[in-house]
C-alpha cells in the first residue's frame, strides 16, 4: 500500500486533465495564432478556459495571463512594479515566511537600491498587521503577502491586509502568492483589494509549468519579455496549449464541487492529527487548525530527524516533506524559525499535506508506520547516546 502525503509539493492530475492534454497534443495541435479556421478554434477553446478561471476569482478574462507557474508569476510582477517604480518608489513590504520565489526576488532588488521591509510573524505564522501599518510609507510602492504559507498551512488575513494598504495610499500595488489557497479557499479579488495574484497549476490536479497571473491594470504591467503579442503582450510567445487545456479541466472539475472537496480535506487532515495525537508521545503542533487552510498539517516529533523518518517512510511508499519542496536541499526552515520554534523541533518537522483523493484507509497505514518509526529511532537514539 502507498500513501501519498505531499500535495503541497505537488498533485496528482486528475485523469480528464491527462486525457485534455492529450487531446491537445493529438487533435488540438494547431497554433492558436494561426489565420486559419483550426487555429482559430483552439484559440477560442483557450478563450473559455481563460473565462472561466476568472469566473472563479471575480476577475474579468483579460485579467488571467498564462505563465509556467507560481514562481514566474511571483517574479514578473514584482519586477514589473519595481521597474514602473523605481524612480519614485523604492520600498517594498513582504512577510518572512513567503515562498523563495518571494523572498528571493524582493532580496534580489536591494542591489537596484530598493529598500525591504521583511515583517514578522506570530507562532502561528501570521503577519504582524501593526508592524505592516508602521511599515508603509509614501514610497511603498508594493506589499506581497501570501494567502497561505505552503509549509504551516496558516491563512493570513489578507481582506484586513488589503483594506488596511489601500486606506494608506491606493497608489501601492498589493500582490498575494495564492499558490497553496487557490482551489482551498473562496476568492474575490475585488473583495481583497488584490492587484496581483499567483497561481500554480500543478497544486490543484493540474499539470507542472503551466500557472496563471491576475493583473487588474494590464496599464500598469511592464512586461520581462517582448515578443509576438500573445497573452495581450504582456506574457508574448506561443501558448502551452496543452498545459492550458489542462489547468482549464483541472479548475472546471474543482470548483464544480469546491465546498464538498474542502471539507472533505479538512476532515482527512483533523483526522490525521487526532490520530498522530492518540497514537505516538512527543508530538508538537506547528499549524494553527483554527485558522490555516483544509489541506496541510506540520508536526514536530520530539528526540527525532524529520529528514531520517521521511527517508524511513518512503520505503514503505510515504511520501510526506520536511518543508517546501523548492527549499528542501537547505537546512532549516526559515518558516518554522520564523514563527520562533527551537531547533530540535525544527530538525523533527514533518509536513503532511492531503487531497481531495486522500483517504482514511491511507491515513491509518502512514500512522501506524510512523509510529513504528518513531519509536525505532527514538530506541536508536537513546542507545546511542549510552555508548
Amino acid at each position: 500500500m502507498n500513501a501519498y502525503l505531499d500535495n503541497s509539493a505537488t498533485t496528482k492530475p486528475y485523469k480528464e486533465v491527462v486525457d485534455e492534454m492529450v487531446l491537445a497534443l493529438t487533435k488540438d495541435f494547431e497554433n492558436p495564432s494561426a489565420a486559419y479556421r483550426r487555429g482559430l478554434e483552439v484559440e477560442l477553446k483557450i478563450k473559455k478556459i481563460r473565462t472561466n478561471i476568472a469566473k472563479t476569482i471575480g476577475a474579468k478574462e483579460k485579467s488571467i495571463i498564462f505563465t509556467s507557474g507560481g514562481t514566474e508569476s511571483n517574479n514578473a510582477i514584482i519586477r514589473s512594479v519595481a521597474s514602473l517604480n523605481k524612480k519614485r518608489r523604492n520600498h517594498i513590504i513582504t512577510s518572512a515566511i513567503e515562498h523563495p520565489a518571494v523572498l528571493n526576488t524582493v532580496k534580489s532588488l536591494e542591489s537596484d537600491g530598493f529598500e525591504i521591509t521583511v515583517l514578522d510573524v506570530d507562532k502561528n505564522g501570521s503577519v504582524d498587521i501593526k508592524q505592516l501599518k508602521n511599515s508603509l510609507n509614501e514610497r511603498t510602492c508594493l506589499v506581497s503577502i501570501m494567502f497561505v504559507n505552503n509549509e504551516i498551512g496558516i491563512v493570513e488575513p489578507i481582506e484586513d491586509i488589503g483594506k488596511i494598504i489601500k486606506e494608506y495610499d491606493k497608489e501601492i500595488f498589493f500582490h498575494v502568492d495564492a499558490v497553496q489557497g487557490y482551489g482551498k479557499l473562496k476568492i474575490d479579488v475585488d473583495k481583497l483589494k488584490v492587484d496581483f495574484l499567483s497561481v500554480s497549476g500543478h497544486k490543484i490536479h493540474g499539470p507542472k509549468g503551466i500557472g496563471f497571473m491576475y493583473i487588474r491594470d494590464e496599464n500598469k504591467f511592464s512586461p520581462l519579455i517582448t515578443g509576438g503579442g500573445q497573452e495581450f503582450n504582456i506574457r508574448p510567445g506561443t501558448e502551452n496549449v496543452p498545459g492550458i487545456f489542462g489547468i482549464g479541466k483541472a479548475v472546471e472539475i474543482l470548483f464544480a464541487d469546491l465546498d464538498e472537496n474542502i471539507c472533505k480535506m479538512k476532515g482527512v487532515r483533523d483526522y490525521l492529527y487526532n490520530q498522530l495525537k492518540e497514537n505516538i508521545d512527543g508530538i508538537h503542533l506547528n499549524t494553527d487548525l483554527n485558522n490555516s487552510v483544509c489541506h496541510v498539517l506540520n508536526v514536530s516529533f520530539e528526540d527525532i530527524r524529520g529528514e531520517v523518518l521521511l527517508h524511513y517512510l518512503e520505503g514503505d511508499g510515504i511520501c510526506v516533506s520536511t518543508g517546501s519542496a523548492c527549499s528542501s536541499k537547505k537546512k532549516g526552515s526559515h518558516v518554522l524559525n520564523a514563527i520562533g520554534l527551537s531547533p530540535e523541533l525544527i530538525d523533527g518537522a514533518i509536513r503532511f499535506s492531503v487531497s481531495e483523493f486522500t483517504t482514511a484507509k491511507e491515513i491509518d497505514y502512514a500512522v501506524e508506520k510512523i509510529k513504528n518509526y518513531v519509536e525505532i529511532i527514538r530506541l536508536l537514539s537513546k542507545n546511542k547516546k549510552r555508548r
